[in-house]
């Protein structure tokens, strides 16, 4: 709780970092960014960005910014492609380009189920008690004739399906 006001109260006098201003209904602005932050951020619903992607720019950038200023017919076409790449970083192509991430998160998934696989087969071998005698073969054969003996419900069930006689099904 200290630290958090301490960490508040230095930013607020300046110090530490420099703090934008902000407004409401308007973005943050500042005039020193933090090194890792930037303001650039561009996709294929917002295509034009606030900023360029490029804002420190070398001699020979600087040079061909200069040179953007004149004549664009006097420009080759990489040097076109040089000043498209400073201010975006993708072309829409790039941008609407597939992407490998569906092959990562089927892998995930496929990892997944065969792991909740082996859960459930642990869980059958060594959790769940043993199957009760009622479910074998041998049991329920002899269910079966026991109620046919008995010639239980013998108008509309299975003792009206069975021939005494023959010791058969009907046909």
């Amino acid at each position: 709780m200290f630290f958090r006001a301490a960490w508040s109260l230095a930013l607020r006098k300046g110090r530490l970092g420099m703090r934008g201003i902000h407004s409401p209904g308007d973005t943050a602005h500042s005039k020193g960014k933090m090194p890792p932050y930037t303001n650039y951020h561009a996709q294929r619903s917002y295509p034009m960005p606030d900023e360029p992607f490029c804002t420190e720019l070398n001699a020979e950038q600087r040079a061909l910014k200069e040179k953007e200023k004149g004549s664009w017919t006097q420009l080759s076409h990489a040097e076109k492609v040089a000043l498209y790449r400073l201010q975006f970083h993708e072309t829409f192509a790039e941008m609407n380009r597939r992407s490998n991430e569906w092959k990562t998160v089927m892998g995930g998934v496929f990892f997944f189920f065969g792991f909740t696989a082996l859960l459930i087969w642990w869980q059958r071998v060594y959790v769940f008690p043993k199957k009760p005698i009622t479910l074998t073969d041998e049991w329920k054969a002899r269910q079966l004739q026991r109620i046919l003996d008995m010639r239980g419900n013998p108008v509309q069930g299975l003792a009206s399906r069975w021939d005494y006689e023959k010791k058969e099904w009907k046909k």
